[in-house]
């Protein structure tokens, strides 16, 4: 008889739980659900701002025109030039070191103290803040020189190309199956071949994404280049000398009292985010295509 009263006290038990489990349930998802929307709402808000005053402001002066003094009219033909020119030295200088580091830390130095040294070390970089990587370089290149450059401005956005590409091929060359390194060894192949013909082939959308993610994200950075590159308010093509770019143009001019310059502003800050987001959109198509092509 005693059996009986157990067990309905263990299912009272057991029904109490399941209730008090699912409560907590309702209250984790209720809680991550208004987070969720707490965050867009402040994302779609900043966004909508960005695309109605800075549709408002394009204008066909904005890209044949140099950035205007207080008061009259312009464009940012040499902000355009200028970031489009150190963004693209960056990744030409920091893609290549990357590649190699990552392909170093994935290939031959696995589990070793040198690998986790360095990973660690890239780790740093890769979260270290972008003011400080101005700075460093403000001391290594712009002091000593005596002037700013936008060639010191391109050296500091390879200071943040180099930890991105560094991770990403690292990651991607470890997703290639073993088995692809070793029936490429079996066959007599050298080292560096398998890397360069195998590895690198099965790993290209990866590491090419990882490569426009990073341009991505430096072509917004306005900090380091302010220590470095600093400003032009005329065309320029001269890498050792000032070289103006959009962030800088756009901080600049927002914080101005012009009403001219902050149209001006408006609307880099709307040709920047028009410009990650085709990147990102790019990123996103290579990583889909890699994916149908693997299923």
């Amino acid at each position: 008889m005693s059996a009986v009263p157990n067990a309905a006290a263990k299912a009272a038990v057991a029904e109490s739980l399941y209730r008090r489990r699912r409560l907590m349930n309702h209250l984790a998802l209720g809680l991550a659900s208004a987070a969720t929307l707490f965050g867009l709402f402040w994302l779609v808000w900043i966004l909508w701002t960005t695309l109605l005053n800075g549709i408002s402001a394009l204008a066909p002066s904005l890209f044949y025109e140099m950035t205007p003094p207080p008061g009259e009219t312009g464009g940012l033909a040499n902000a355009f030039f200028g970031s489009i020119v150190m963004s693209l030295l960056a990744i030409a200088m920091g893609t290549p070191i990357g590649i190699l580091a990552g392909t170093f830390l994935a290939e031959y130095s696995r589990r070793s103290w040198l690998g986790e040294t360095i990973r660690f070390i890239n780790d740093i970089l890769l979260s270290a803040p972008s003011i400080v990587l101005g700075l460093f370089v403000y001391t290594l290149l712009v002091k000593p020189m005596g002037h700013f450059s936008g060639f010191a401005g391109a050296v500091t956005l390879a200071f943040i190309v180099l930890p991105v590409v560094v991770r990403t091929t690292d990651e991607m060359l470890k997703l290639v199956p073993s088995q692809m390194r070793e029936a490429a060894l079996s066959l007599g192949i050298p080292q560096w071949k398998v890397t360069v013909q195998v590895l690198y082939r099965s790993a290209l959308p990866g590491i090419v994404t990882g490569v426009l993610l990073a341009l991505a994200r430096i072509s917004g950075e306005t900090a380091p280049l302010l220590f470095t590159a600093l400003n032009n308010q005329f065309w320029s093509h001269d890498l050792a000398a000032p070289m103006a770019s959009v962030p800088v143009v756009v901080f600049q001019y927002a914080m101005s009292p012009y009403d001219s310059w902050h149209s001006l502003a408006w609307a880099g800050a709307f040709m920047v985010t028009v410009f990650v987001l085709a990147i990102s959109l790019i990123a996103r198509a290579i990583v889909a295509r890699r994916k149908v092509a693997n299923d």
